[in-house]
């Protein structure tokens, strides 16, 4: 079979490279092509388009980035009908991914949604089309199977969450630092767009100087150059920097400060206490008050239903709050206590039994079978 899959972020890519990895162990003669990074070009994929190219962050940055975004969308037509494949694989990046699944519908594509897009938190309007586009909508959040049923009488598969498996498999790892393996560490995790970086890391930055026992530790994420990133950061003795590991400084870290997105998800998973980061352009942030219907931002919360680990947003997100915030995860306090047995109510309910890669790739091969 030949596929054609489309992720736009590093998380996409992540997700991408083991579903990749899962299609070509059950199907001998899978041929694959892609948009995404370095993890689905290293699992097999032919890479045509790197996420860093494609990620644009909140509505007034996608409006300034429109001729390019449209200019892609051209682009991928050309490129689907040139390669001829027998499925489409969306992968989250909806803005992008639901114009194209359209499109390839009308081709008589066979069209997957691995991840779906979160239509329970905005743009519900957007599920009739997506009814009208995807012939299997695999769902990894494990309110969202009933939400499609309840409110839209549409049967999709939950699969489980594929970080379950990515997070299996990273167990133990080594030290980033050897030099500060008896010290203690917080991690900021500032994200993998320049431009939340360019926003919210110079603020988490900022706490360092109040905490000169600990060691600041910043995961630098792949694909993101390293003069510009250096320059974003504070020279003092507690501050380091880490490029490509951020698993491992999780699994070595008291703390963390996350900017908002799956690294929140990946946090809890590894049971590290942390405070959610979000700052962005004030129009869309305006604009997403008015239409995101969610409580929460964290993935965590959303998840729990509840406030497991604190958001600091927008104003809120500032070095008074920060410090207040990361002291009290420091602290030996029933806040503690009541993150990790919160932390593994969330593992719980995010285990499906089986690799959401693997049960993702066995749906897709099952239903070509029956195009």
């Amino acid at each position: 079979m030949r596929y054609y899959i489309i992720a736009g972020e590093a998380s996409g890519d992540l997700h991408g490279a083991n579903l990749i990895k899962a299609l070509t162990t059950m199907d001998n003669q899978a041929v694959v092509q892609c948009w995404g990074g370095d993890l689905m070009q290293a699992a097999g994929g032919k890479l045509v388009k790197h996420y860093r190219d494609l990620a644009f962050m909140g509505l007034v940055e996608v409006l300034f980035n429109l001729p390019t975004i449209f200019k892609n969308i051209r682009f991928c037509k050309k490129d689907m009908q040139a390669f001829a494949p027998d499925v489409l694989i969306c992968i989250d990046y909806p803005g992008f991914n639901l114009r194209i699944a359209k499109w390839a519908k009308q081709q008589n594509l066979k069209v997957i949604y691995f991840i779906a897009p979160q239509v329970w938190a905005w743009k519900e309007n957007r599920v009739p089309a997506m009814r009208a586009s995807i012939d299997k909508l695999l769902c990894i959040l494990p309110f969202e199977k009933k939400y499609f049923k309840d409110r839209w009488d549409w049967d999709v598969d939950y699969i489980g969450h594929p970080l379950m498996e990515v997070l299996a498999a990273q167990m133990n790892l080594p030290h980033p630092l050897p030099r500060l393996k008896d010290e203690p560490i917080i991690a900021l995790l500032p994200g993998s767009r320049k431009q939340e970086i360019e926003k919210k890391l110079p603020i988490m930055l900022s706490v360092a100087v109040h905490f000169p026992g600990h060691h600041f530790v910043v995961a630098q994420a792949p694909g993101l150059n390293d003069d510009w990133f250096a320059s974003l950061i504070v020279h003092q003795p507690n501050v380091h920097v880490v490029k490509s590991s951020t698993y491992a400084l999780l699994q070595h870290s008291q703390a963390a400060l996350v900017t908002s997105g799956t690294a929140t998800l990946e946090t809890a998973l590894l049971g590290v206490p942390e405070v959610v980061c979000y700052k962005g352009n004030a129009i869309t942030l305006a604009l997403a008050k008015y239409f995101v219907k969610i409580k929460y931002i964290a993935l965590v919360n959303l998840i729990m239903e509840k406030e497991v680990v604190k958001e600091l947003i927008q104003e809120n997100l500032n070095t008074d709050n920060l410090v207040t915030e990361l002291t009290k995860l420091l602290e030996d306090n029933p806040t503690q206590k009541n993150i990790q047995a919160d932390y593994l109510a969330l593992k719980n309910k995010l285990y499906s039994g089986e690799k959401a890669s693997e049960v993702a790739a066995d749906i897709i091969l099952r239903t070509l079978q029956h195009k």
